[in-house]
């Protein structure tokens, strides 16, 4: 079903993508347009998905006014723990230099850092509602959790691919061609250069669908948490550069230049210490 409703989102998106491609006379690239087109529908799918399966909002893991905010500040901590170690080996091993050919100041540092801060919240406000929210509470009504947790987190992974950098000039562009481009971005994700972004993005879903499962109403945490990721990952994409001589830079991918297999370690070692931790004190 989760399969399906992607479809069904991408190739409105293409309908809808080629029509507003039209309207603003190619003004935007048709595959930015396409993709975001396909986002949209797919965060708006929320709504009949939750109609369709009887959940409320509750059910989605959402807690209280209170005990949210609460949470998010909590897994927002979470998030900056987890994730911070990682920066600091990269930096140690050389993998990450920082950019002198930009003058930062603390004004412009601030600004960056609250642009930055924003957008992670809005990325995470739109993500964990649907891959830790929703889908998770699909399949967990039709699966043992772990499973819930591994195919919720496969799918979140696998829609980080899902995209197309082919080039189509303008008098070219008709449907028939926005269709094409879809076939292309379902393509990309079979695209073996991607392995080791997309093992480290599952494991990130994994961490993420553990908070969800192990903590009731905690999709605050899900979304702190996320929050904190996105917004390290931004910073340090701005203040630093991937050196890819580096002799480790094998640690890392040319997704982003952050997650790779230090982070796919270092999650899972998380993951593991906890299962060990709770074990014991069961």
């Amino acid at each position: 079903m989760p399969l399906v409703v992607l479809l069904v989102a991408s190739v409105l998106a293409c309908i809808v993508g080629y029509v507003i491609f039209q309207l603003i006379d190619g003004q935007f690239p048709l595959p930015k347009i396409i993709s975001k087109a396909t986002q949209l529908l797919l965060v708006l799918s929320i709504f009949p998905a939750m109609a369709y399966l009887k959940v409320n909002k509750a059910d989605l893991g959402f807690a209280v006014k209170a005990v949210f905010i609460k949470q998010l500040l909590l897994g927002f901590i979470v998030g900056f723990v987890t994730l911070m170690p990682v920066f600091i080996v990269q930096y140690g091993l050389g993998i990450h230099i920082i950019d002198v050919t930009r003058q930062w100041t603390a004004g412009l540092v601030a600004e960056k850092m609250a642009i930055s801060l924003s957008l992670a919240l809005l990325i995470s406000m739109i993500e964990e509602p649907i891959f830790r929210g929703i889908l998770f509470v699909g399949l967990k009504k039709k699966l043992p959790v772990v499973a819930a947790i591994l195919l919720s987190s496969a799918y979140y992974a696998a829609l980080h691919f899902i995209n197309s950098k082919t080039e189509i000039p303008l008098p070219q562009v008709d449907l028939l061609a926005c269709f094409s481009l879809l076939v292309d971005a379902f393509a990309n994700v079979l695209n073996p250069e991607h392995l080791s972004a997309f093992l480290a993005l599952l494991m990130v879903g994994v961490f993420l669908g553990t908070l969800r499962s192990e903590v009731k109403d905690s999709l605050g945490l899900c979304i702190g948490c996320h929050t904190c990721w996105v917004w390290q990952i931004k910073m340090s994409k701005d203040l630093f550069n991937t050196d890819l001589n580096s002799e480790y830079v094998y640690l890392v991918s040319r997704y982003d230049g952050v997650i790779g297999p230090l982070v796919t370690v270092w999650l899972a070692l998380a993951i593991l210490g906890y299962i060990v931790v709770r074990k014991a004190k069961a």
